[in-house]
């Protein structure tokens, strides 16, 4: 499936909006990119974590761990392709790092692959990392389905997207939208920045 094909889905399945949205990070952007829209549709979803799990087929992945909420169900997918277990990260208190709950762990020296939807900004996979780490596991790679951020965010790990775009996303007080008087809308399901 090449990229376009990802993309496509996307459009497709109404997960690509266009208006004036508030990202997590706090900055502005008029695209915004509604995984849940891909996620709700258990073969499209099936369809998108096959090819993300063909990509780290060959890493001897024991484990894929991926945060709540959207990485729930993309770690279950890929961990199925990929014949092993997956478990997922939770924010923690006040919702600065993620833990691990519900009896999940992870051995000392595991191949962990780390799943998720959407990179903005990284800043859900970094706590995922951070976690993953305080376990003395090895990262053998990063999965997206889209890195929005056009290549822009970079981590210790391979990061293999299925799809990379460049999205707008501007500070507040930069916002050509805010600027037209164009009403914001907020979504996601992370505390916004103000």
């Amino acid at each position: 499936m090449s990229e376009n094909n990802i993309l496509d889905i996307f459009k497709e399945s109404d997960a690509l909006l266009e208006g004036h949205f508030k990202l997590t990070s706090g900055k502005h952007s008029d695209t915004y990119y509604e995984k849940f829209m891909i996620l709700k549709r258990p073969r499209l979803c099936e369809k998108v974590c096959a090819e993300l799990a063909k990509i780290f087929e060959k890493d001897k992945v024991e484990l894929v761990v991926g945060p709540t909420t959207g990485g729930v169900i993309i770690a279950y997918e890929v961990a199925k392709y990929l014949g092993v277990d997956s478990i997922y990260a939770e924010a923690g208190e006040g919702e600065k790092d993620r833990v691990f709950k519900r009896g999940f762990h992870i051995d000392e020296g595991a191949r962990v692959l780390i799943v998720d939807d959407v990179l903005t900004t990284g800043t859900s996979m970094i706590e995922v990392i951070n976690l993953v780490n305080s376990y003395k596991a090895n990262i053998v790679g990063i999965g997206e389905f889209l890195d929005r951020s056009g290549g822009k965010v970079k981590f210790d790990y391979p990061l293999k997207p299925l799809a990379t775009v460049v999205a707008n996303a501007w500070e507040p007080d930069q916002c050509p939208l805010c600027k037209q008087g164009i009403p914001i809308t907020q979504r996601g399901s992370r505390k916004f920045k103000e």
